[in-house]
């Protein structure tokens, strides 16, 4: 029987003028924050699992071989994650997979992206990228969803001053606009039609961590855990013929077998919760949708209604989201690291009341890798 595994211990860092870090700092801050809130020391792990985008974006190659004087790995097993901006997900999917073998009893989990350091558009620049940007590459795809589902034009600007006015609670945040409003969005230059500025994401120096555990281990922490009760990750060719990246089959075969694992059959109702991988703001429906949340042509009436408010019925990206931080190496850990925040009641001013369940997600490539994973206040919820 795989053992059980939980998170016990979250550290966070986002770079800003009043914490200039070195990369080698940036990411030794998130670790040493998750170990304290673990009650633990780098002695005490076993193993470390990094992810992080492609080595091109800051143009340190290997860099789990430069960070190991930075989180105590020295002499230790290290492993290396990349699968794109998912990459986050996966790492920490990856960690709880190492403990649920039996092969480590606890894992240190970072990911990490410092792009103040690197060039993003050059590192996105070769092959079929065309130097268009992300943008460039979805946008065609956001234009598609609005056509086939009739969604009205705003419901990208509510996601963007939701999600921008939750990431006014959050001391991680990158972007805190409290004054940001509708009108504001819609009156943003555009960018890459229908995508205006205001509904993309940053660009951000930040890293993540967590402290993995199993079960023994989860007895003896001081904080209630975070239980990963399930996890799926999917990948499909970014071309091929007939391929539909509105509503890629990775995503929806992702969430199929997550929902399996996890004994949820109606994730709307069974779900308290979720942090989606949202770096455009229309992704928030196109996911909601994608992921099984709700049918499709129904994201954007979510959205609308006001249902994935955090006093709504299924809150989203409570913490901010991507839209208010995205160092992108780390942004998926971040997805999950929130989840897990959630269900031990320790997300402060973004905390939804009650939340016993809870989704991390993330994508990353041409909408092509998936990763996600359910966390709980409780190793083996049930569901009605």
């Amino acid at each position: 029987m795989a053992e059980r595994c939980a998170v016990v211990g979250i550290g966070q860092t986002q770079y800003s003028r009043r914490l200039p870090l070195s990369l080698d700092g940036l990411v030794r801050e998130a670790a040493l924050r998750a170990l304290e809130d673990a009650e633990l020391t780098f002695a005490d792990i076993d193993a470390v699992v990094l992810g992080k985008a492609p080595d091109a974006l800051e143009g340190v190659m290997m860099p789990e071989l430069s960070l190991c004087d930075a989180l105590g790995a020295v002499g230790k097993p290290i492993h290396r994650v990349h699968t794109a901006g998912s990459v986050g997900a996966s790492t920490a999917i990856s960690a709880s997979t190492l403990v649920e073998s039996g092969m480590y009893d606890k894992v240190l989990a970072v990911s990490y992206e410092k792009q103040s350091e690197g060039d993003f558009m050059w590192a996105l620049s070769g092959g079929r990228s065309g130097a268009l940007g992300a943008g460039g590459g979805f946008a065609p795809w956001i234009r598609s969803y609005i056509t086939k589902s009739g969604a009205p034009e705003h419901i990208g600007w509510k996601v963007a001053v939701k999600d921008r006015l939750n990431a006014c609670k959050n001391p991680y945040a990158h972007l805190r606009m409290p004054d940001i409003s509708i009108e504001q969005v819609k009156q943003s230059p555009m960018l890459w039609d229908p995508i205006r500025f205001l509904e993309v994401c940053p660009s951000s120096d930040g890293a993540a961590a967590m402290v993995l555990t199993n079960a023994a281990g989860a007895k003896r922490t001081p904080r209630p855990p975070a239980w990963v009760i399930a996890h799926a990750k999917r990948i499909e060719f970014a071309m091929f013929p007939g391929r539909d990246p509105v509503r890629p089959v990775a995503g929806v075969e992702c969430a199929k077998a997550l929902y399996r694992k996890a004994g949820i059959t109606n994730p709307r109702r069974q779900i308290d919760c979720a942090e989606l991988y949202v770096p455009f703001s229309w992704f928030e429906p196109m996911w909601l949708e994608g992921h099984l949340i709700c049918e499709e042509g129904e994201g954007w009436k979510m959205v609308d209604s006001g249902a994935t408010e955090i006093g709504g019925d299924f809150p989203v990206n409570m913490s901010g989201g991507v839209l208010s931080s995205n160092p992108i190496g780390a942004s998926g850990m971040v997805r999950c690291l929130e989840a897990a925040n959630q269900v031990r009641g320790t997300a402060g001013e973004y905390q939804v009341d009650g939340a016993r369940v809870a989704l991390g997600q993330a994508y990353g490539g041409a909408s092509n890798y998936f990763a996600m994973w359910i966390v709980s206040s409780e190793p083996s919820p049930t569901f009605n």
